[in-house]
């Protein structure tokens, strides 16, 4: 068996690289973050002087999960009001017609914050896999809304939903769809793609609030992709495919204390807390394995759900968070192997931003006032060349596809022209 997993592997892996490079080409946006889950695109959105213009807007139910476009859809998770259900929901991507709607029972969950979807769905292929805000993870042909396999996983774990409810986005890689759920033994699982069967779980670990990303380390091999997540705890790298710890690196932030995902640059990843501030962490490769080596902490800047973007080759740019006596939101851009702050962007929101780094070195920034703004950026000073109000009020990132910014708000999704298809 163990054989036969290590032929499968790298083929798996490969498939799933193929697929994301597909995407990416076709200027899809199929996931938290993007095609390559860092906030980045390679489209172009040049300066406006008159508002760009919104080609449709339509209601959706409420939540804080982003929208992901994939194959001409536009596909969005919600809450039914008032009801205790949620619903995926598909739409004509260039002209916002409904193309199919499927709704679901779950276990009740309210919170101060509403009780709508945290996490973003992700495309693979002609499915659409969600996980709601209180553990239900849904698996939907992309085409026509089908269900195809529903998991309860926190009932089916006899876990404790976290305090803010299930904000990771599920990472599909090869057959496996990879969460985080937080308990004893069941701090992470993994599940078959096609049928919805566990595949493997594990770790002791509190929930977290970050969505894993892919990572390999300099070096090491492309078959040798881990999951990597931030826990509350410490950075955990396993193998996605079944499960075994590759590596792991401790960090201070508190057990309840939310983070956003974590930036990977070369061999450097980049980890946030409200609580603990900015850590960096070096990975490398040697003859002895994976080491890790703590780089900098910055603990009078930190982050608590805003990801930020990778700017240049040894640039991050991030949205830290000051709670009191007003909340405050910033855009700080960093130096990666120092921490030095290069430029600072103060009072860009008060609780949330939503960031995405566009070709030419510019920045697309939506403030949680629905306002979006576009900055030129280089290593000294960030310019804005132009700004728009396109929504009401959001704490949702948006996504970028083929010229269309897909923004969401409280009551609608809205998409608007930036770019050139």
């Amino acid at each position: 068996m163990a054989e036969r997993q290590a032929m499968i592997r790298p083929i798996l892996i490969c498939m799933i690289a193929a697929i994301s490079a597909e995407l990416a080409t076709a200027g899809d946006w199929p996931q938290w973050l993007g095609p390559q889950r860092n906030g980045s695109s390679v489209e172009k959105v040049e300066s406006w002087t008159v508002d760009p213009p919104v080609v449709w807007r339509v209601d959706v139910g409420s939540g804080y999960s982003s929208p992901v476009v994939a194959g001409g859809r536009v596909f969005i998770h919600a809450r039914v009001d008032p009801l205790q259900e949620e619903e995926v929901v598909a739409f004509d991507a260039l002209t916002g017609k409904e193309q199919w709607r499927e709704k679901y029972s779950r276990p009740a969950y309210l919170s101060a914050v509403g009780g709508g979807p945290a996490a973003t769905p992700t495309v693979a292929g002609n499915r659409v896999y969600t996980y709601g805000i209180s553990g239900v993870l849904s698996c939907h042909e992309a085409d026509t809304g089908k269900r195809l396999w529903q998991r309860d996983v926190y009932r089916d774990f006899k876990a404790a939903v976290p305090r803010f409810g299930v904000c990771c986005s599920p990472l599909v890689v090869g057959n496996h769809v990879v969460i985080s759920v937080g308990g004893k033994e069941t701090a992470l699982a993994a599940f078959n793609a096609l049928t919805g069967e566990l595949a493997w779980q594990g770790f002791d670990e509190p929930a977290s609030t970050a969505s894993p990303i892919l990572f390999r380390a300099p070096g090491q091999d492309v078959t040798d992709q881990t999951a990597l997540f931030v826990t509350s705890l410490r950075l955990l790298a396993v193998d996605p495919l079944d499960g075994r710890l590759s590596w792991e690196a401790p960090l201070v932030f508190k057990p309840s204390g939310p983070a956003p995902t974590p930036l990977a640059v070369g061999d450097v990843l980049i980890t946030s807390n409200s609580n603990d501030g900015t850590i960096a962490t070096r990975i490398t490769q040697s003859t002895d394995g994976v080491r890790s080596e703590h780089l900098w902490t910055k603990k009078e800047i930190g982050g608590y759900f805003s990801s930020g973007v990778r700017c240049g080759d040894q640039k991050v740019c991030l949205v830290t968070n000051v709670l009191n006596p007003l909340p405050v939101a910033s855009l700080r851009c960093l130096d990666v192997s120092t921490g030095e702050e290069l430029w600072n962007v103060p009072a860009i929101g008060y609780f949330h931003v939503g960031v995405i780094q566009v070709a030419d070195n510019r920045l697309l920034v939506l403030d949680d006032g629905g306002t979006l703004k576009l900055f030129q950026i280089d290593d000294k000073k960030c310019v804005q060349l132009a700004k728009a109000t396109v929504c009401k009020g959001t704490l949702v990132t948006p996504a970028l596809s083929n010229g269309l910014l897909f923004a969401r708000d409280g009551t609608e999704l809205v998409a608007v022209r930036v770019g050139t298809p």
